[in-house]
């Protein structure tokens, strides 16, 4: 008797424990967003946001104080999280809900927490730089040698004036090649006077995708992705990458702060030009936790995309990009 009430016994906690692991499964299609930041939470700093706030973009005087152009009237702006704590746990339950998987860099600290917070595997972390003066070539290889890092973003040379072919900058691509760890290079706008205000070494002409030209020839094993998908230089960038196969694009940061049908224009402009496999959704992510579903409806209600074309943006071509393995992501098959 005893025997047969501890094999029940044994029999209902495995039970228990199978259900549970159901219960943790994923639900929704796999997300995949290659462009987010780890971000210490600054009180000061942070305010709600409108998405699109850059619909409006008037000049100024040199003699006025700028225009805030963030903060303005809207339905339902968003709202930055409030503590480090709230952060993490925004992001990681975000990851649960819609099946994510996130390519993340920026603060050391909270990405290092994120990545022990989050279901292993679904934080990549990301080491970058903008110029070669922020970390001596030996410890940017000592960082790649450890194994935590996994890609190398963002890199940002334009917010320094400086193209990405700087020759400054190539002993670290050089490194990012022997690795075969794939670069995110920053090229696009920055906002509205970003010259004028936080960045003053900015340069808008280093934003120009053909810039990258030198640096894919120095380094034909390295595989890059443009991040905010180089715009305004849309043709530039459709040119760049019919030369280059290996270049693909996110489309980050424009997708929630540019007028919503400039974005559908650039976005069905790549796909119409050929490049529908080579297009990945990145949100910029910094402090608006409802960033990510603001972002993904973007492309969830293109109308000029097919399901298979937004299951493509949203997550096949991160995959492809990475040479992952679908099978290792937990979604309905049916």
């Amino acid at each position: 008797m005893k025997k047969t009430i501890f094999l029940f016994f044994c029999l209902f906690t495995l039970n228990l424990i199978s259900f549970g692991q159901a219960q943790k499964k994923f639900t929704h299609l796999p997300v995949f967003d290659i462009h987010v930041h780890t971000m210490k939470v600054n009180p000061n700093w942070g305010a709600p946001m409108c998405p699109w706030f850059l619909s409006n973009m008037p000049g100024t005087d040199p003699n006025l104080p700028m225009v805030d152009i963030t903060n303005v009237d809207c339905v339902d702006p968003l709202l930055p999280a409030k503590s480090d704590e709230e952060m993490q746990d925004e992001v990681i339950k975000r990851i649960h809900d819609f099946n994510m998987t996130m390519v993340a860099f920026g603060d050391a600290e909270i990405l290092y927490n994120w990545v022990n917070a989050a279901p292993p595997g679904r934080i990549i972390p990301g080491i970058g730089l903008n110029k070669a003066s922020e970390l001596t070539v030996e410890a940017f290889r000592d960082s790649l040698s450890n194994g935590f890092y996994k890609v190398m973003a963002e890199v940002a040379p334009q917010y320094e004036g400086l193209s990405p072919s700087d020759m400054s900058l190539d002993p670290y691509f050089a490194i990012a090649e022997e690795f075969g760890i794939p670069v995110g290079i920053h090229m696009g706008t920055g906002g509205n006077g970003q010259a004028n205000t936080y960045q003053p070494s900015y340069r808008a002409s280093m934003g120009n995708p053909f810039l990258l030209e030198d640096l894919l020839a120095r380094h034909p094993k390295l595989k890059i992705w443009v991040m905010h998908a180089g715009y305004p230089m849309l043709e530039e960038m459709i040119a760049l990458m019919g030369a280059n196969a290996y270049v693909y694009l996110d489309i980050s940061g424009f997708i929630w702060s540019y007028p919503l049908d400039e974005i559908h224009y650039y976005i069905k402009r790549l796909v119409q030009a050929g490049f529908g496999k080579r297009i990945i959704y990145g949100t910029d992510f910094m402090i608006w936790p409802e960033l990510f579903e603001t972002s993904m409806r973007v492309i969830e209600s293109a109308q000029y995309l097919s399901e298979d074309q937004k299951r493509d943006i949203l997550f096949n071509n991160a995959v492809r990009f990475f040479n992952m393995d679908k099978s290792m992501f937990d979604w309905p098959k049916n």
